[in-house]
């Protein structure tokens, strides 16, 4: 019996829509809107996408309960104070992590991706990570993520 735990568990998290991960990524979802006034462009299980405007959008990659993160992507290589405000409530409504703190980390990171096209940023539980590029189709890109992980130090 103790040998079957962890596959019903499995079970249970893989089963799709009424699963209690989906619920959980419908909860970020709703969090990352209410904190930012994004518009939810896609909505899967595990993904969202959302618009915030013209020139900017957010990805929700949902993983395990809390091992998620959230990317703001911006049409251009010098992002407003915006694009950083807005990601930073983003990554508070995914992580809890304070938005300034992760503004903060996101400038730093973003400097640096600049000189070294990505650079990243630790902080007690997530990564900041950005990247600068240019894309063939698009042009500039700056492109910014917060994402979890299991080292809460």
């Amino acid at each position: 019996m103790r040998a079957l735990l962890p596959i019903v568990t499995l079970a249970v998290l893989a089963a799709g829509p009424g699963s209690a991960w989906a619920q959980s990524c419908d909860t970020l979802i709703d969090q990352v809107t209410s904190e930012t006034a994004a518009k939810v462009t896609e909505r899967r299980s595990d993904y969202a996408g959302f618009a915030v405007g013209p020139d900017m959008t957010l990805t929700l990659a949902c993983g395990t309960p809390d091992l998620s993160s959230v990317g703001a992507q911006y049409r251009g290589a010098s992002p407003p104070d915006a694009y950083y405000e807005t990601f930073g409530r983003a990554g508070h409504a995914v992580t809890g992590i304070d938005a300034a703190t992760i503004t903060e980390a996101a400038h730093r990171a973003q400097a640096a991706a600049v000189r070294l096209r990505h650079s990243n940023v630790d902080l007690g539980g997530a990564r900041i990570t950005c990247s600068a590029m240019v894309s063939p189709d698009k042009g500039p890109l700056t492109l910014c993520a917060v994402i979890e992980h299991s080292d809460r130090s």
